[in-house]
């Protein structure tokens, strides 16, 4: 519901007001859009020794195989020194290593530089991860996901505090306000929604006190959440706007182009249609998301590093995946235009919360829960000391 003016909306960092930056590899080979590649990446990483294993880890001032550090939390990776490891590759997760582009992670806190471990305490299948991307043009887009982001500059704000959706990340009493202000129960999930279908330039969420305006809100809301999630049903555009390979797609392709005129996708001389044309122009922070989706899995490692370990031809999933990405990309679009004409009122102010002592927030809600479920493995097996 973009396109409204306001004086006096509070901020998303207010509301939101844990977050944590998000984790920094300092090495891109961990992460791949595929896990076979992982895999093998691993297995040559630790049949190397020496020297040879140094050079293929790419070693920083953070990370080298000589670095001692505890394991992930969840119990992920191994602890031993990686100039030492030996065995299988730990099993690869999914994380969003880009807007709008799953892709697979080692979860092992060796490769990682600064793995925000205070994030892996609270990811659980009741989570969800949102970062505010801001574009090039227009409002900042709200990315929620229930996979781990691993992309910058923005900060990642976890809805929930502790495991098992226990604890909401949201200003101490703003859901009370809301409820007592809408004359209905406000859950969590709902503020999200709220926060989605209307954040503002400046990242900025203006609310409002008229129930029915809150409800049309928090469902389009829902909708966009749920598309970004992929939870559960897949999406599908209607009979006859569905995309689909009308083209073969060649083995490796190496270039993308879009016809509007025909709304065909060509991946060489593969094609894919219809496309959209609000899939195609879909933009995060300036940068289309399909090109980047592309790119990220025809990008050519440098020969000799673990990067250069890829599929030798396009696997099949990637197609699938390439299908569904279109039509979430053109749903959302479709989404964003409805919404355009739509404005807050009897809206609910920043002034008005910090009056309801809902603001300013207490240090303590900017600072991660004490989360000790279980002990944690530190360096080399020992129990870590949290």
């Amino acid at each position: 519901m973009p396109g409204v003016t306001h004086d006096d909306a509070p901020p998303l960092a207010d509301l939101m007001p844990w977050s944590v930056a998000p984790p920094r590899l300092g090495r891109g080979w961990p992460t791949a859009p595929d896990a076979a590649s992982l895999k093998a990446r691993w297995d040559a990483l630790v049949k190397a020794e020496g020297a040879d294993r140094e050079a293929l880890f790419e070693p920083t001032r953070s990370r080298t195989p000589h670095t001692a550090v505890g394991r992930l939390p969840g119990g992920a990776g191994g602890t031993e020194r990686l100039a030492r490891a030996s065995g299988p590759c730990p099993e690869p997760i999914r994380v969003l290593r880009a807007p709008f582009d799953e892709q697979w992670l080692i979860p092992d806190h060796r490769l990682i530089d600064a793995a925000r471990p205070e994030l892996w305490r609270v990811a659980d299948e009741r989570q969800v991860f949102v970062a505010e991307v801001p574009g090039a043009t227009g409002p900042p887009l709200l990315l929620a996901s229930s996979r781990l982001p691993l992309f910058g500059p923005a900060r990642v704000r976890p809805l929930y505090r502790r495991p098992g959706g226990a604890e909401p990340n949201l200003a101490p009493g703003l859901l009370d306000h809301l409820a007592a202000r809408l004359g209905r129960p406000v859950a969590p999930p709902d503020v999200l929604a709220w926060s989605v279908a209307v954040v503002r330039p400046g990242g900025t969420v203006p609310f409002t006190a008229d129930p029915e305006l809150w409800e049309r809100g928090v469902d389009l809301g829902r909708r966009a959440l749920w598309l970004m999630l992929r939870d559960g049903e897949r999406p599908r555009l209607p009979g006859g706007r569905r995309p689909y390979v009308r083209a073969p797609l060649p083995a490796r392709p190496l270039t993308l182009r879009y016809d509007p005129d025909d709304e065909v996708l060509h991946l060489d001389e593969g094609r894919v249609s219809p496309v959209p044309p609000g899939a195609w122009e879909f933009e995060v922070g300036g940068v289309r998301v399909l090109e980047q989706w592309f790119a990220a899995r025809t990008a050519e490692g440098e020969p000799g590093t673990l990067a250069a370990i890829r599929p030798a031809t396009w696997p099949q999933t990637w197609t699938s995946e390439l299908l569904e990405l279109i039509t979430v990309l053109a749903l959302l679009a479709e989404a964003r235009s409805g919404s355009a004409e739509s404005t807050v009122t009897a809206e609910i102010t920043a002034a008005e919360l910090r009056e309801a002592g809902v603001l300013p927030v207490p240090s303590a809600a900017r600072r991660p829960a004490s989360v000790l479920d279980g002990p944690e493995e530190g360096p080399e097996g020992q129990l870590a000391l949290l």
